[in-house]
């Protein structure tokens, strides 16, 4: 349905480089990254709003690269909302239809879009007595009503507070559900992984991974990809034998029986690095003595950070934080089980 090909923008402090993505229609599609990774411009090259300086846009198997804003079938909802002050909801909402239809027709389009987002009875409401979460549903009204192939949100959680966003979430679910295509930027993994049915990760304006979320999250192919998961345990590393690999050339690891050597990276969870103040007797694998650096706490427990011959992030919860009685500058020994450890090869 929509395919970019080679896509690169060149600014003197940023670009965006050969991207390439193809998204089926009825796809909810998600664009995460950091701020400042380029996904907002990625929308406007969708949009019309930036022209590429290299590669195409397809719309249904059209070249749509070089076509004016207007006359792409694709509906964009900025992240400010843009909602026009001097406007009630109704005309608002009303607003790219003024002029091409009878008034009559526009009064039925504009209810049936303000059904559809649950505000017809803000139709006569002015912007500024609108709460975000209401003002979001305005912009959204505003783009559906001319029907688009494709809805581009652009950061659409990004002003909402917790229950607004459990709403909005509904609504986009909704929305899919009833087939539209919907390509969707963010920043927060847990908005991402809620929504996607695809998922692009980009980092300083390249495409770093695609595909299904599970699969991409399961399997990162860099570290950059893997902390969006909440992976702190993440390492490039060489197999030197079938269930042991080296970090930093000279680290060994075991990890489990792998078919292939190969280079790759390992990967662990923080809940699998197992602390203590003292030295744990017998046979232990992986054992690595380090000191604590910062302790995070947070509302499942609390995280901690230890350097070591790598640095390693364990997580543990705060009852046995409190038992085990550990600060900032305490020395420990960490551990982690070889068969929690997973191996990526690079392919």
């Amino acid at each position: 349905m929509l395919e970019l090909r080679n896509i690169s923008l060149l600014f003197p402090e940023f670009s965006l480089k050969d991207v390439n993505l193809s998204i089926h229609e009825g796809e909810y599609y998600v664009i995460l990254g950091l701020s400042g990774a380029g996904k907002s411009l990625l929308l406007e090259c969708i949009a019309g709003m930036q022209q590429p300086n290299t590669g195409q846009v397809f719309l249904d198997g059209e070249d749509i690269t070089r076509k004016k804003i207007q006359d792409r079938n694709v509906g964009y909802v900025f992240q400010n909302h843009a909602v026009f002050p001097h406007l009630n909801v109704f005309n608002n909402i009303a607003y790219s239809l003024r002029h091409k239809f009878p008034k009559e027709i526009i009064r039925q389009k504009v209810i049936k879009a303000a059904e559809l987002v649950s505000i017809d009875h803000l139709l006569d409401r002015q912007p500024n007595t609108l709460s975000g979460g209401e003002s979001q549903r305005v912009a959204l009204a505003r783009t559906l009503i001319r029907d688009p192939k494709c809805l581009l949100l652009d950061e659409p959680f990004s002003s909402l507070d917790v229950q607004l966003r459990d709403d909005l979430r509904a609504l986009l679910r909704k929305l899919n559900r009833m087939g539209r295509t919907i390509i969707h930027v963010t920043h927060d993994y847990e908005e991402a992984i809620s929504l996607a049915q695809k998922i692009a990760v980009f980092q300083d304006g390249k495409l770093i991974q695609q595909g299904d979320p599970f699969e991409v999250f399961a399997n990162p192919v860099s570290e950059f990809v893997a902390r969006f998961r909440g992976i702190r345990n993440f390492f490039k590393s060489k197999m030197i034998s079938h269930n042991q690999t080296i970090i930093k050339n000279v680290i060994p690891l075991d990890i489990p029986i792998q078919e292939k050597i190969s280079e790759g990276f390992i990967m662990f969870n923080s809940t699998d690095v197992k602390i203590s103040k003292e030295k744990p007797t017998g046979k232990i694998s992986n054992l690595f003595k380090g000191q604590i650096t910062d302790i995070i706490p947070n509302f499942k427990g609390n995280e901690i950070s230890i350097a070591s011959e790598i640095n390693l992030t364990s997580f543990i919860d705060h009852p046995e934080l409190k038992i085990l009685q550990l600060k900032i500058g305490d020395e420990v020994w960490a551990s982690i089980n070889p068969e929690r450890i997973k191996f990526l090869p690079i392919i």
